[in-house]
């Protein structure tokens, strides 16, 4: 898989403690479409994997037993409060 993160995403994993984990979180709205969250704590009854894919923060991935993306995407989003959002393949739907 190969991880594509934006600097800005990359800065700030590293301000909130060098960590981020990313899972599938199914949502109940929109027909029971399948996302990906983010963290940087690591959410309890999920195993994670680590993987490469920065050389300046940890990336763990949990991905729900499904094949994995080709390309895991981090960006920052938000204005007010920012955060980072996973795109599984460049896409917010996880697509398998």
């Amino acid at each position: 898989m190969n991880v594509v993160i934006s600097r800005e995403a990359e800065e700030l994993v590293r301000t909130r403690g060098g960590r981020m984990f990313v899972w599938i979180d199914s949502q109940r709205c929109c027909g029971g479409a399948t996302y990906l969250a983010t963290s940087s704590k690591r959410p309890q009854g999920r195993v994670f994997h680590r993987i490469d894919g920065s050389e300046t923060f940890e990336l763990y991935f949990d991905h729900g037993g499904v094949r994995p993306p080709d390309e895991l995407h981090l960006e920052v989003r938000g204005w007010r409060h920012k955060r980072v959002e996973a795109y599984w393949n460049g896409c917010v739907f996880v697509t398998s």
